[in-house]
């Protein structure tokens, strides 16, 4: 039984395989197989007893990756057939979530780095000088159809709160709901696989868990991580006169939503799928590199909501140049025939007294920055002289479609502009 492990270029594929063959572990390089990419390349096989061996050593290289267990069968159920909002679209509406938090007294410990106050993707507690315990949690309903790779999408969705704060991935337990009755059991094994894949791809360790009988199904993680105080990522240390970088293309909740209605081609689809996919971690690492101190990652509040977050908390104006957005393939002709995911007229509603939208602003581009992204990419403020060069590294270690996206202002009459 082989494992595969997949590298973002050529150049990871010859150094991870020279790097296992000093230490004497057994790989061989392979075609990708079709069935789990399309595009030419090579990767890693190997045998599953070495597998932890070989992530080790990689993690300590620093050598990003995916992994793919050894022979897959697939499950033939579609998850979508239980759910009329799947992934982060489920989320509660933001301005609904506000009313309901407000009037709770927040927690007050010297010890707590970053609490509820200003809306970041985890919370971080003070361990010691050199160390500080990152700890969050996400979980949501059927995202896509195929089991395991909803299992992959929602636990990256979950471990990216850990890189979008600057940290390692520790440990991570499993959160199930999942019906007694009426679904095979063969789906809910293939979702927890796909978690494990994915928490074993970002360095960490699948604990356990816990299940509870509901229907329809959920699934995600709650995950720790670790992080140096001094090198802690938020979204409160933006400074005006920063530049904007989204890694990941918008437009997940569009593509989905195209797929219930039969509208995507399959290409766009599964495009959309391996985005959801792939992990931020490689992201935040080479954000690191490169000074970024705040950062967030963009999920069901949607571009727009969570730059909110960011302008809110680092007390600046955050301008969006609406041309400069990234899009996923398939999504803007989705949008233009007004298929638009029911979660961003919502958060429509949490951004609109905030915002001001330049009226020469595509009706279609304006839902794109509301779209609900499912493990949407990281969005972080760095230095402009550091721009270009963050830009070249993203693009070089498999994030194609990274952009400068606006820059951060001086506080103004309005929080978010999109020009």
């Amino acid at each position: 039984m082989k494992a595969l492990l997949l590298f973002e270029n050529t150049r990871g594929v010859i150094r991870a395989e020279t790097l296992c063959r000093q230490k004497a572990l057994p790989v061989e390089v392979i075609t990708v197989p079709r069935e789990i990419s399309s595009e030419c390349g090579m990767c890693l096989s190997l045998a599953q007893k070495h597998v932890a061996d070989a992530r080790n050593l990689l993690s300590e290289a620093g050598i990003s990756y995916q992994y793919h267990g050894p022979n897959r069968k697939r499950v033939d159920f579609d998850l979508l057939s239980t759910v009329e909002y799947g992934g982060c679209s489920a989320k509660i509406p933001a301005d609904l979530l506000k009313d309901a938090l407000q009037g709770l007294v927040p927690p007050s410990d010297s010890r707590l780095l970053v609490g509820v106050d200003t809306c970041d993707d985890a919370g971080v507690f003070r361990l010691s000088d050199d160390q500080a315990l990152i700890v969050t949690t996400d979980f949501f309903p059927p995202i896509c159809s195929d089991p395991y790779e909803f299992g992959q999408i929602a636990a990256a969705n979950a471990l990216s709160d850990v890189f979008a704060m600057g940290g390692d991935v520790l440990t991570a337990l499993n959160l199930v709901m999942f019906p007694a009755e009426g679904i095979p059991f063969e789906v809910l094994k293939a979702i927890l696989a796909g978690g494990q894949d994915k928490v074993h791809e970002a360095g960490g360790v699948t604990v356990g868990g816990h299940t509870i009988s509901d229907s329809p199904p959920k699934y995600g993680l709650a995950v720790t991580g670790t992080v140096h105080p001094d090198r802690l990522m938020t979204n409160a240390l933006g400074k005006a006169g920063d530049a904007l970088v989204l890694t990941k293309p918008l437009g997940t909740g569009t593509i989905v939503a195209g797929q219930r209605l039969d509208e995507v081609r399959t290409e766009d689809y599964q495009n959309a799928i391996e985005t959801m996919k792939q992990l931020n971690r490689s992201g935040a690492d080479l954000a690191r590199k490169h000074g970024v101190r705040c950062a967030t990652d963009i999920t069901g509040f949607g571009l727009l909501g969570h730059a909110l977050h960011i302008a809110q908390a680092s007390n600046v104006t955050v301008e969006l140049e609406s041309r400069a957005l990234p899009v996923l393939p398939g999504a803007h002709s989705l949008l233009q025939m007004g298929c638009i995911p029911g979660a961003a007229f919502r958060n429509q509603i949490y951004v609109q007294d905030t915002t001001y939208v330049v009226e020469d602003v595509p009706y279609e581009i304006k839902m794109l920055a509301l779209d609900p992204q499912t493990s949407g990419g990281l969005l972080v403020s760095l230095q402009e002289s550091s721009c270009e060069a963050l830009l070249r590294d993203l693009r070089a270690n498999g994030h194609k479609q990274a952009a400068r996206v606006g820059t951060l202002k001086k506080r103004g009459q309005k929080l978010l502009q999109l020009v």
